[in-house]
């Protein structure tokens, strides 16, 4: 923060330092900030937190030494130790503890930076000031900068004052290096806090210094301890007013202080800064935006510093959705396991309708891989003595702790006879307990909560999967971001017997607080069905229903279902003037819609195909003459006598990937499983033709 006071007072000044305008300007809020900052950041303190500071037992301070080093410091006494004369001033009755670098550092004219925390009701508020009396009896501020802070990654905790005559004596240990006391306190933090100073010239060529100091918080083991000086810390989705990174920007020198809440002892630390804003460990640390390091130059154990205990009553919500070290680490494994098969314990199974189950996994002696909600699992389980493989979509949400597909059980309506083996095997042998055999998620189904545009998710029968674990997912990133995308829900099945996931959708559109609205229409209403309650329409989405749902706006539509139900819907769409590029649609092999292109839409242009090739099975030793009428690559290998392994026969699953050793193949399709250069999905690929080749030769290890 700009904490100069002669710059705050000219009311056409920014807020921000220009080291904070760095930090916005990269990620694309600095006019959002300049708006909002100048309306929530004031140069007094309203009355409200005049008050707020009155009731507080303790409160932080961020400072630096006489040689430059930040420190973050606590301030502690009976609730009335602080108190405001009026909106410009704050008067603190407190001394710091023994051996804190506080106390050498408050001079008249000290800039300091005050956090003011009630752990109780995670309510916070921030303050920047400087130094204009200090005796044995207070300390007195004048206020240069106040806001408030949201109550992300605070735990609850309810504080408790010990007899001070019942403490062990206080001892202080300094060291340049982390020794084992000090890793195993901050290895089991939820909670630290980090001060900032910077010193220069602002933007009007006049002094602007300062000092600031923040919480961070997260699970225990969000701080990774690197070596024996070395913290690698993530950052999470904030304010936006980036106090602190701006901060670092102007001044690389961070404090940090945590806190033993049991015992009362204080690991408080200096060193230098490194922003990692794009580091590639930042996409498997569940919650990061982005890292930063901490290394440390000196620091000092306080041991029974503190005559003040807490309890930890609750995390926050929005810290159990972060991740640790030691999962982040899991998940960079996962990554690299993603083709093998791996175990999966069948932990529960639900009926969710009359033909629909869900089937409960957790990962069996691993990380199960991230996801994005749409993405469906290729799983194989042996049914007759044989692997079959199919694909399921998961019906989970990506903040789950486990996977859950939701399988129809798919019967012939002709014989006797099941039609569906896999989903058959799943619904009339699968057992809480068993193990079944998956590879990581994957497909290009996938639902953007970032995106700003409304969406209309519409769902047909066992179509509703995928748009659980969407809508699931939306509600989840709202709370973790505050602010959430639109969703409008519309289910179509035959009758409520059939119809899956009613409650659990309903519960989401309830605790969205309008966010998610979710519809119901069924083709077959019986007479205790209430209308607007237990459904909304009766028969098929029809263009009359979604103009009456839809508000006038530009929406994103999701469809998923059986064949005629997407191309209906899909036809309805582009009838209503829906644009081609604005529907999204999970296709499997014959499930494919018809599109109707139109200018937006991208069209898949395939590479030509050869007429002849001689196709080598470079693990088997077999060499094959192929023509262009033996179809795909999957097809060949198999009327060879081959196995390979598929699922989805139309380049969506990726099950069938295999390592190309030389040559070059076409795609009969577009597929939507990632490949790199060196892999072929057998299942819609075929020899590509190459200019002066008649006879083109490919080499598969299978």
């Amino acid at each position: 923060m700009d904490h100069s006071v002669d710059d705050i007072s000219d009311a056409n000044s920014s807020p921000f330092h220009q080291g904070e305008h760095e930090a916005q300007n990269r990620m694309g809020v600095r006019d959002q900030m300049e708006r909002f900052g100048s309306r929530v950041i004031r140069e007094f303190m309203p009355d409200q937190h005049r008050d707020f500071y009155r009731q507080l037992p303790f409160v932080f301070v961020g400072h630096a030494d006489k040689r430059g080093w930040p420190w973050a410091s606590i301030l502690f006494n009976t609730p009335g130790f602080m108190t405001s004369e009026n909106e410009k001033t704050l008067s603190i009755k407190s001394k710091p503890v023994e051996g804190d670098p506080l106390g050498e550092s408050l001079e008249n004219g000290a800039r300091l930076g005050l956090l003011g925390i009630e752990l109780t009701s995670r309510r916070r508020n921030r303050l920047a000031a400087h130094v204009i009396d200090n005796t044995d009896e207070q300390l007195r501020l004048e206020i240069d900068q106040a806001f408030g802070n949201c109550p992300q990654y605070i735990q609850k905790r309810e504080i408790e004052v010990v007899d001070a005559s019942t403490m062990l004596p206080s001892q202080v240990q300094e060291f340049q290096t982390f020794d084992a006391r000090s890793k195993a306190l901050i290895s089991n933090s939820d909670t630290f806090f980090v001060a900032s100073y910077v010193q220069g010239l602002n933007n009007s060529s006049e002094i602007s210094e300062g000092a600031d100091v923040s919480h961070r918080g997260g699970r225990p083991g969000f701080v990774r301890i690197d070596n024996d000086n070395t913290l690698t810390i993530p950052d999470y989705l904030g304010n936006f007013h980036f106090n602190t990174f701006g901060n670092f920007i102007e001044n690389p020198k961070a404090g940090l202080l945590f806190i033993d809440f049991e015992n009362g002892h204080l690991l408080t630390l200096t060193g230098t800064v490194e922003i990692l804003w794009d580091s590639p460990d930042t996409k498997f640390f569940e919650g990061a935006e982005r890292l930063w390091k901490f290394r440390l130059d000196h620091g000092r154990f306080l041991a029974h510093a503190l005559p003040l205990r807490w309890k930890l009553d609750e995390f926050s919500p929005n810290s159990l959705m972060t991740g640790t070290w030691e999962k982040a680490e899991k998940l960079q494994q996962a990554e690299t396991q993603k083709n093998q098969w791996l175990p999966y314990t069948v932990t529960n199974v639900i009926k969710e309708s009359e033909v629909i189950s869900s089937f409960y996994l957790e990962a069996h002696g691993h990380q199960p891989a991230k996801f994005v909600p749409g993405q469906f699992l290729t799983v194989k389980a042996p049914i007759n003595g044989r692997d079959h493989i199919r694909t399921y979509t998961l019906s989970s949400a990506p903040a789950d702790a486990h996977y859950r597909i939701s399988v129809k059980r798919e019967t012939s309506p002709d014989t006797d006879i099941p039609a569906g083996l896999f989903s058959n095997h799943l619904h009339g042998n699968v057992q809480i307990g068993d193990i079944l055999y998956a590879k990581a998620p994957c497909g290009a189904f996938t639902f953007d909560a970032v995106e700003t545009r409304p969406a209309v998710l519409l769902a047909g029968g066992v179509g509703i999967t995928p748009m659980v674990s969407m809508a699931k997912h939306a509600l989840n990133e709202t709370t973790r971001t505050r602010s959430g995308r639109e969703i409008t829900f519309i289910g179509a099945a035959k009758n409520h017997q059939q119809r899956a996931f009613f409650d659990e959708l309903n519960q989401l559109a309830a605790a969205s607080e309008g966010q998610i609205r979710a519809f119901w229409s069924l083709s077959e209403i019986e007479p205790n069905l209430k209308p607007g309650q237990d459904f909304h329409n009766k028969g098929r989405i029809s263009p009359q229903l979604l103009k009456a749902i839809l508000p006038l706006d530009d929406y994103d539509f999701y469809l998923c279902g059986p064949t005629g139900f997407m191309q209906s819907t899909y036809d309805i769409l582009r009838a209503l003037g829906v644009s081609d590029c604005r529907v999204y649609a999970e296709e499997f092999g014959p499930a494919s819609l018809k599109r109707d292109g139109d200018l937006a839409t991208t069209e898949f242009t395939p590479l030509p195909i050869a007429t002849e090739a001689i196709i080598e099975f470079t693990d088997s030793k077999v060499e094959q003459a192929w023509t262009d009428a033996d179809g795909s690559l999957l097809d060949f290998a198999e009327s060879h006598g081959f196995t390979p392994e598929f699922g989805c026969r139309s380049g969506q699953c990726g099950a069938c990937k295999t390592t190309l050793v030389s040559g070059k193949v076409a795609y009969q399709t577009e597929h939507s499983s990632a490949t790199n250069d060196d892999e072929v999905l057998l299942c819609c690929a075929v020899p590509a033709a190459i200019e002066g080749e008649d006879v083109v030769k490919l080499k598969l290890k299978l």
